[in-house]
This record gives C-alpha cells, structure tokens and sequence, in this order.
C-alpha cells in the first residue's frame, strides 16, 4: 500500500510571522493596560487591607502626644512616562509622637503639554503603617498639571502614641514615608476649580 501525502498543510513563513507579530502586540497591549489598572486597585487594596506599609486615614487630631521623638524621612519618586519634578521640600523633621505635622512636595510638570498623577505611598519599616496617621494628603487623587506647571502639595500626619504601647517598636527612631507618582492615561474630567494650586496652610 502507497502511502498518501500528508494534506496537512504549514502556513507560509509571512503569513507564520505575521500571525506572531500579532499575539506579540496583543500580549504588550494587554499588559499596558493591566499596568494603568493596576494602580487603583494596589491603592484600594492597600487601604483595605493595611498591606505594604499601607498609612491609616485619620479624620482628626489624637487627643494626646507623648514626650518621645522620632523622625520622619521623606522619599519621592515618579514613574516611567510621567515627567514630572518630584521632591519634598524637606528631606526630614523631627515630630513628637502624636503630634501634627505638616508638610510639603512640590511637583513641576516639565512638559509642553497638561499631564495627569496619581500617587500611590507606603511607609517603612512596613509593620508601622498602622500606627502613622494621615489626616490630609494628595494620594489616591488625580493631580492634573498644565505645562510647566509648578505646585506644592500638603501632607498632613501624626504618629499615632499607641505606638508606644507596643514594645517592639522601643527602640524605633525613624519612619520614612515614600510616595510614588504614576501616569494616567485617561484622566477624569474635572471643574476648573479641582485644578488651581494648592494654598498653604499651616499646622492642624
């Protein structure tokens, strides 16, 4: 018995490379886009659940503050594809445990063009997140910026003296708190207003 041809046929090596370059440019796309959805769900996660050195959202000041001391150090840095100046106008301060504090960034937008933020933080070591207090901040906000563009953004905090209850942390003399800035791709519309700089304000 002759044995028959085999009638399976293999696509031309054009059409074999086009078809690759295909799932290739699917795969980048989706990826892009799983990175932007990323962020507003690593930020509601966080909040939820605390994780990553996550801060805790205060509505008012702690009735009382305690005698210790620690410092507060402060880190800023943006993302790939947003050209934004980042930085804190200090890089550290000394606060008193259960005390108020404000403070600053400032962020330059140095494109020719409007650019949208929005920033996602964290606090280290990772277990004292519990224990720091923002009452006011710029996170988990979209930030639009016109070109050039110069704005100072508050960030308003207290450590809170529970801290003290906890003997693991006798010896702990510094907390940094680090914001990161990430591009958005669709930003919501806003009223003129939302947009307009940030007014300092002191101490709460």
């Amino acid at each position: 018995m002759t044995s028959q041809p085999n009638d399976i046929r293999k696509p031309p090596p054009k059409n074999r490379d086009i078809m690759v370059a295909s799932i290739c440019g699917f795969v980048v796309a989706f990826m892009v886009g799983a990175s932007y959805a990323a962020v507003p769900f690593y930020n509601w996660f966080c909040r939820t659940t605390g994780f990553n050195g996550t801060t805790q959202v205060a509505t008012s000041a702690p009735e009382t503050s305690i005698g210790r001391h620690i410092s507060v150090r402060f880190d800023s840095n943006v993302s790939g594809g947003l050209p934004w100046k980042f930085e804190p106008e200090k890089n550290s301060v000394d606060v008193k445990i259960g005390e108020v504090v404000t403070v600053y960034y400032t962020v330059t937008n140095q494109a020719a063009r409007a650019t949208t933020g929005q920033a996602a933080y964290n606090v280290a070591p990772l277990t004292v997140g519990s224990y720091f207090q923002k009452i006011n901040c710029f996170c988990f906000t979209e930030q639009t910026f016109a070109p050039g563009e110069k704005r100072e953004l508050a960030v308003v905090f207290y450590v809170d003296p529970k801290i003290a209850d906890n003997h693991d942390y006798d010896d702990l003399n510094s907390i940094t708190l680090s914001y990161t800035f990430y591009p958005v791709k669709d930003p919501e519309p806003k009223p003129v207003a939302a947009t307009e700089a940030d007014k300092r304000k002191g101490s709460l």
